[in-house]
């Protein structure tokens, strides 16, 4: 005979509807958040209605502030391991998002460093840095080996033209860009997998300037989501000390 949990259903009893209106849901929400483990398995009554009590008022509050932090599926999964038992699945789970947000944060910094130097560059360099080139002066500008930019054409982090006379690679002032800010970026230890997704953004944006704009909104979202996990953990901690 396996061992019997304590009751999480001792207490007021309260219906689907009255948690749903503390948070502006639906009863249907409340309900099919049970079903997906975020919530206590709730009590019944003779007639088979559903019953719950403070605990899944605390368990549906400690969900919604770990959403914006974690995303829905991460925050239910925490709930759906703190629920079974799973205290240490659920504290991974957000060391996980914590790590996630870290990284996201230093490839921000590397972004915004990356910019900077070159925006701090000298006026020769300057001067330099517009104007078509061949592979070997942009490679001697960059200090690289010309290898290496054919390196980068490859994974997709510059895009230089073919001169239709003689097959020779151009670097027109978009990909010496993307050539000066992947140089950038490789120095600061990034990956080239990790660097090409930040090119694209760079050339969707349409050069550097605008997506100054951009890394003040994800920065501005990156701290958000901070907050955010702040909140989740103070709601969660409340849950975690009344479910004992």
């Amino acid at each position: 005979m396996g061992l019997v949990a304590s009751n999480p259903q001792s207490g007021r009893q309260l219906r689907p509807i009255d948690l749903a209106r503390r948070h502006g849901l639906s009863a249907q929400a409340v309900r099919n958040y049970e079903e997906a483990g975020i919530l206590p398995s709730a009590g019944r009554t003779p007639h088979g209605y559903r019953t719950y009590t403070p605990l899944h008022a605390l368990a549906l509050a400690a969900f919604l502030a770990l959403v914006p932090g974690h995303g829905h599926a991460t925050a239910t999964s925490i709930m759906r391991a703190v629920n079974e038992g799973g205290t240490d699945e659920a504290f991974r789970l957000i060391d996980e998002s914590h790590a996630q947000s870290l990284d996201d944060r230093q490839t921000l910094r590397a972004v915004e460093n990356a910019l900077r130097d070159l925006g701090s560059a000298t006026a020769p360099e300057r001067r330099a840095a517009t104007g078509a080139r061949f592979i070997g002066p942009l490679a001697d500008e960059l200090g690289i080996r010309p290898a290496t930019l054919r390196k980068w054409e490859r994974a997709g982090l510059v895009e230089p033209r073919r001169d239709p006379l003689t097959g020779y690679r151009v670097y027109d002032e978009a990909a010496v860009r993307d050539a000066r800010l992947a140089h950038q970026l490789r120095r600061g230890g990034y990956l080239l997998e990790q660097i090409a997704p930040l090119i694209a953004q760079v050339r969707a944006a349409g050069g550097l300037e605008p997506l100054e704009a951009a890394l003040y909104d994800w920065r501005a979202r990156l701290s958000a989501r901070a907050r955010a996990m702040l909140s989740g953990a103070a709601e969660l901690e409340t849950y975690l000390n009344e479910r004992g």
